[in-house]
């Protein structure tokens, strides 16, 4: 089971990650809501080439990311494929697919 502290690390992570190049227009929230023992709700911002991560609710998301918090661990640290998490429900996409398509690309660095 994934820590709660290795759960959030993985939203500074991607933060980290973010390639403005990949993303030069984006304006865009992406907010995750983890289930399970180490779940909770987290947000990502991208806008103006910066990404910048919280915990909490969004008032208006362009698209969530529904998973267990052990799932999204599993996908965030590359033991699970993402498409293969979507594809057997265990990663659930709400909101704008476009988006979905590119998070691999714009927090590839």
């Amino acid at each position: 089971m994934a820590e709660a502290q290795a759960v959030r690390a993985t939203f500074a992570g991607m933060v980290e990650r973010f390639v403005p190049d990949k993303a030069p227009d984006l304006t865009a929230t992406i907010s995750f809501n983890l289930s399970g023992d180490n779940g909770g709700l987290f947000w990502i911002k991208v806008a103006d080439g910066a990404a910048v991560t919280g915990e909490g609710s969004v008032s208006s998301a362009d698209m969530t990311v529904h998973a267990s918090a052990d799932d999204w661990f599993a996908v965030a640290i590359g033991e699970l494929n993402p498409m293969q998490a979507f594809m057997t429900g265990k990663l659930k996409i709400q909101g704008d697919m476009g988006l979905a398509m590119k998070m691999q690309t714009i927090f590839a660095g």
